[in-house]
């Protein structure tokens, strides 16, 4: 069976003990995980994974059993995850997910669905129809909603749009369109910045986007795992209504409160009724779309206001004023860039950092050493070993973490290592083939005279003098391994780029600068540290 193959698997892994929630790289995502995590936490030993990328990386993640439940999208669930042409019934949808060893449940009470908005003061488009007549028109979607099936191509094909959309990331959409560098971008449903910024949400006249009604994607053998926990995390079901997502993501976007935070003031408060029209695991029924004017006004009310139906933030200062409850306040004051720089997690991140950093380069030294010596000594094979390590660091780096995740397996450290050991390679392996090959053949024969020979003519004579050479490759290895590791955050590996993709999620410059400052000064440390073993390398093969 794939569930008992599945459930056997994870418990062979040695920290089966450990209750690891994962979330994808956007708010709403990383406020769930958070939520999840502190809502099991009193119950089981737990871990948020956040920002693992996007469906995929973190369905990956699931199945190898890197985490054992994110929250998702029951459209997405469906058309994505399962690639079905039309929604198709809970029934079918739970068989499917058993065979791979999942399961879908816990509908958590709103419905976050995919749409298309435009500036508040667009003439003429109230419709996604309205869009085909306005040839004109530049389009910045998100890369996932332009490469899934029930995004951009299904969309374009529905509606018969020409147009040929732009790449961009969701964090910085918004300002992309305010700025009038795009006129149409994609939007989720309970997005804050909806009508902080008065956007339009276009009507799905053709009924194309299905119900995306939030719930949890879990592996079958969690619940048993973890009883106490599940429990806890079954008790949330219908308790978050689409307005106290909205003031949840308000309360991040504009309010600049962490995710921890958030979902501590929202479990701090008494429990509400289900939610309102609370998401249904059963057919999807098709989005019936929404006009800009109330889209706008009901989440400018959400964000400002933070009015909800779920469990209040600060139920005293509620009752005090006499307002109703609120799931989260939006305070005005965000924490600046020292207090983000400062902030506790620093040490672990850098910690995380310097350890990826450290493996890849000591990795790439043990092998790409010997690889130089090698096209030192063969001159046959040189210009092949230095092709091939050259090709190796064209490739980008987003695509060869994703390629590492199904090639090992699994998430987090192990493909980071991969990834930076590959670039790390080709700056050793060059110096090393050209420092040997540096050395002059006066020394050369000086060392056959005194009887030195093959390995030990290499270890004793070649390779000390060689050593400046070497360690100016390793230099330049090290250096750049600090700025790519940063990349190691979107699988999963930590570090520095944890802040950054939080950033680039939140469009918030400060925490974008509080990854980066960080990286930058370790780069700079690599570089004097690297320097100095130069200038000490260089005296002993002078002495």
């Amino acid at each position: 069976m794939p569930a008992a193959s599945a459930a056997t698997a994870a418990a062979a892994k040695p920290a089966a003990a450990t209750l690891r929630i994962g979330s994808k790289r956007f708010t709403e995502s990383y406020i769930l995980g958070e939520l999840l995590a502190q809502a099991a936490a009193p119950h089981a030993k737990t871990e948020h994974r956040q920002g693992l990328g996007n469906t995929a990386i973190v369905l990956a993640a699931l199945r190898s059993g890197d985490i054992d439940v994110y929250p998702e999208y029951m459209g997405t669930i469906d058309l994505e995850i399962l690639k079905h042409a039309q929604p198709a019934p809970p029934a079918q949808i739970q068989r499917e997910l058993a065979a791979m060893g999942l399961g879908v449940a816990v509908p958590l009470g709103f419905n976050n669905t995919y749409a298309l908005a435009v500036r508040g003061d667009s003439d003429g488009v109230r419709t996604l129809s309205d869009l085909a007549r306005q040839g004109a028109y530049r389009f910045g979607l998100s890369h996932e909603f332009i490469g899934r099936a029930d995004g951009w191509p299904g969309l374009a094909r529905r509606y018969g749009l020409p147009q040929q959309p732009r790449g961009l990331d969701h964090g910085i959409a918004y300002e992309a369109l305010q700025q009038r560098q795009v006129d149409v971008i994609d939007i989720y449903s309970t997005d804050a910045k909806i009508g902080q910024y008065g956007l339009r949400v276009l009507e799905d006249d053709k009924a194309y986007f299905p119900r995306y009604d939030a719930v949890l994607l879990y592996r079958l053998d969690a619940a048993q795992r973890f009883p106490a926990a599940w429990r806890a995390l079954s008790q949330l079901e219908g308790r978050i209504s689409a307005a106290d997502m909205i003031a949840m993501n308000a309360a991040a976007e504009i309010g600049g409160k962490s995710f921890t935070v958030i979902a501590r003031d929202w479990l701090a408060g008494p429990p509400a009724a289900p939610a309102a029209n609370t998401a249904n695991t059963a057919t999807p029924p098709s989005s019936t779309g929404t006009t800009g004017t109330t889209s706008a006004g009901v989440h400018a009310a959400a964000a400002s206001t933070g009015e909800l139906s779920g469990p209040p933030a600060a139920p005293a200062a509620s009752a005090a004023s006499g307002a109703a409850p609120s799931a989260v306040a939006v305070h005005p004051v965000r924490p600046g860039l020292l207090a983000k720089l400062f902030a506790d997690d620093l040490w672990k991140l850098t910690r995380q950092h310097i350890t990826l950093v450290l493996l890849a380069v000591a990795l790439a030294c043990a092998v790409g050493i010997p690889l130089g010596v090698l096209a030192a000594y063969a001159p046959r094979l040189r210009q092949a070993v230095l092709a091939l390590t050259g090709m190796l660091q064209t490739i980008p780096s987003l695509a060869l973490l994703a390629i590492m995740i199904p090639l090992l397996g699994t998430i987090g450290t192990a493909p980071a290592l991969v990834a930076l050991f590959v670039y790390a390679l080709l700056p050793i392996v060059r110096n090393t083939c050209t420092g040997v090959c540096q050395v002059p053949d006066g020394l050369r024969l000086a060392a056959l005279a005194l009887g030195l020979r093959g390995a030990q003519k290499l270890i004793h004579v070649e390779l000390p003098l060689a050593m400046p050479v070497i360690l100016a490759g390793v230099k330049t290895a090290a250096v750049m391994s600090v700025g790519t590791a940063t990349i190691a955050a979107f699988i999963g590996a930590g570090g520095y780029g944890e802040r950054i993709t939080i950033g680039l999620a939140l469009n918030d410059n400060d925490m974008l600068l509080a990854g980066a400052l960080p990286a930058a000064a370790l780069a700079l440390l690599t570089q004097g540290l690297f320097e100095l073993l130069e200038r000490l390398a260089l005296r002993r093969s002078q002495l």
